[in-house]
């Protein structure tokens, strides 16, 4: 099966084709108001700053809800090209979940993105210096922190805490349900969904930390990098800015 023949399945099976308010919507701005066609960059053109990145990564992801997705070179010439050196303009954060395909949800291709996964976008030393390496050493001036919906981490820890589950003696696990813990309990007795709540909130303690690294933080502060959070929607394939 040709990439693009699995990007119109996976944008199929996830009921792609509602075109709303979004990330990936169809309107003409961006959240922050600035109009994509005028701030967005052809496809393979150089991205100047954060916000040419964002509007790339919106107009990428409302390619993908809609399956319309670009015809990206990622032939042999492409291989060969980034062989050579890589000028990747976004570095995104996300979760493990296999139903998450970072570069097939905003239509990117080989070399365009520098990708960190981890269980609930959980951080320890190795991610977060993988997302520094990304915005320091390769210089892409947007950083991306993407939750989803229906995520199985953040329920997992959901569960662990209303049992009194112990963690120690299970591996690594254990590990993820402390990291996750915080989101889970500051949305205890919230109205609204409560998985739902957790994501956002774990997004937002994410970023928060993220602020926090000596290198992320100076570089957002001298304009040099965007912070962004994210929401992903399993139904739609649409990603909503937090």
């Amino acid at each position: 099966m040709t990439t693009t023949s699995r990007r119109r399945f996976l944008t199929a099976a996830l009921a792609a084709g509602a075109c709303g308010a979004g990330l990936s919507a169809c309107a003409d701005e961006s959240p922050a108001g600035t109009s994509i066609a005028a701030s967005n960059p052809p496809t393979g053109a150089p991205v100047l700053d954060g916000e040419q990145a964002l509007a790339r990564l919106i107009a990428g992801n409302a390619r993908f809800v809609a399956d319309r997705d670009e015809r990206l070179d990622e032939g042999v010439a492409r291989r060969v090209a980034v062989s050579q050196g890589q000028h990747p303009f976004a570095t995104v954060l996300g979760c493990v979940d296999s139903r998450v395909p970072i570069e097939l949800v905003f239509d990117q291709g080989l070399g365009d993105l520098v990708v960190v996964r981890s269980a609930g976008e959980a951080l320890d030393h190795s991610v977060t210096g993988s997302l520094e390496f990304g915005v320091s050493e390769l210089h892409t001036p947007l950083l991306v922190v993407l939750g989803h919906q229906r995520c199985g981490a953040l329920d997992a820890t959901m569960k662990a805490l209303d049992t009194h589950q112990r963690t120690s003696g299970a591996g690594q696990i254990g590990y993820l349900v402390e990291a996750l813990a915080p989101a889970v309990r500051q949305v205890a007795g919230k109205p609204g969904d409560r998985l739902t709540n957790a994501i956002h909130a774990n997004v937002a303690l994410t970023l928060a930390k993220l602020r926090q690294s000596p290198v992320i933080a100076p570089l957002e502060a001298a304009g040099k990098l965007k912070v962004v959070g994210a929401y992903y929607e399993l139904d739609t394939g649409r990603v909503v800015l937090t």
